[in-house]
């Protein structure tokens, strides 16, 4: 008789008023999954905190910690149907997602440093040797203007300043009001194209 009263007790509803337990993470991206947008709010709220918090510790920043964890939860939305309960708890699968983003973004970041630095070693002046002579030529000297005009405005403006005018990529960046890695992008692509006019034209 006890028994069956604690089975019946157990099977009763909670009283009128009485708060609803909150649905599980697993509950809410299941329903997620089939897009229901509430349910992913829901979720969101209750990953949003723990996923910042585990980007934080890789990023130290928190602007890029904001970014990635937006780039998380909208990747756990897109990805609610492919999750498997039966291999891990929702917190674990969208903290490995966050740790995981959070690394691409460092490795992304230090490889757009790897890549100024190495626009910053290139040798800009041995291109420009070959463009300088040119200009010495008085029969070439008008071929040399030509081939500048093919070049972007802002390309055309970093040279000439970088090497008419003996200013540094700082300087340049500086005197265009724009991004040194741009001036440098700029530059480049700009000797390249400078070099393949002069060549057609010879």
């Amino acid at each position: 008789m006890a028994a069956a009263r604690a089975t019946l007790t157990a099977l009763r509803p909670p009283p009128h008023g009485a708060p609803a337990a909150p649905p599980t993470p697993e509950e809410l991206i299941g329903r997620a999954a089939l897009g229901d947008e509430q349910a992913f709010a829901a979720l969101y709220d209750q990953l949003a905190s723990p996923i910042f918090g585990t980007v934080m510790q890789v990023l130290r920043s928190r602007a890029q910690s904001e970014e990635v964890t937006q780039e998380v939860l909208l990747e756990i939305w897109r990805k609610a149907a492919q999750f498997d309960p039966a291999r891990a708890k929702v917190t674990t699968w969208a903290l490995t997602i966050a740790h995981r983003r959070a690394i691409d973004r460092v490795r992304s970041e230090q490889s757009a440093r790897d890549r100024e630095d190495r626009v910053e070693l290139l040798d800009f002046h041995r291109p420009y040797d070959d463009v300088a002579e040119a200009a010495l030529s008085t029969e070439e000297h008008h071929l040399v203007r030509e081939a500048l005009a093919t070049l972007t405005e802002l390309q055309r403006e970093s040279i000439l300043l970088a090497y008419f005018h003996g200013l540094t990529c700082r300087e340049v960046a500086e005197k265009l009001g724009v991004a040194i890695g741009t001036v440098k992008t700029r530059m480049r692509d700009g000797l390249v194209r400078l070099r393949d006019a002069l060549g057609a034209t010879r």
